[in-house]
């Protein structure tokens, strides 16, 4: 088990198997020492865990955990192709989309949950720029997306 997946274990949390694309693109890949996701949503399993627009149907805490889940589910993406999270050196950029409802200007507080764990999991060289986008709709009614950006050694 990798130093970075201990870490999450005494976190509380798991790595979750990669899941699939849900259209016709690539997950993830890689180009030279940069690996970077596709859009990642908040599925547990076959099941996206939390639906709705934040501000109507759901709280900034539920967008905070969706937000916890892309990121898990990036990481598992990033995985398959450099086999161990121990080989990320630095995380670059996050992209983050928030389902919104009208009024709700809480974005980049919901993508803190993402955030937040990088820095929990790689320390300093887990900060990153970082993107906050508040859209109107998300596919499959998700709450959150969020794309991800690491180098590798």
């Amino acid at each position: 088990m990798s130093l970075i997946e201990q870490k999450l274990r005494d976190l509380g949390l798991e790595l979750p198997v990669a899941p699939p694309p849900v259209g016709f693109y690539v997950p993830v890949t890689r180009t030279g020492n940069l690996v970077i996701t596709s859009g990642q949503l908040p599925f547990v399993g076959r099941e996206i865990a939390f639906a709705g627009k934040l501000g109507a149907d759901l709280h900034e805490a539920e967008g905070r955990d969706a937000a916890q889940i892309c990121i898990l589910n990036a990481l598992a993406q990033i995985k398959t192709i450099v086999g161990s999270l121990d080989k990320i050196t630095r995380v670059i950029r996050l992209e983050g989309f928030v389902h919104s409802a009208p009024g709700f200007q809480n974005q980049p507080q919901v993508l803190n949950g993402a955030s937040e764990l990088l820095v929990q999991l790689f320390g300093e060289p887990g900060k990153h720029v970082r993107n906050a986008i508040g859209v109107a709709e998300m596919p499959l009614n998700a709450a959150t997306q969020i794309a991800l950006w690491v180098e590798v050694a």
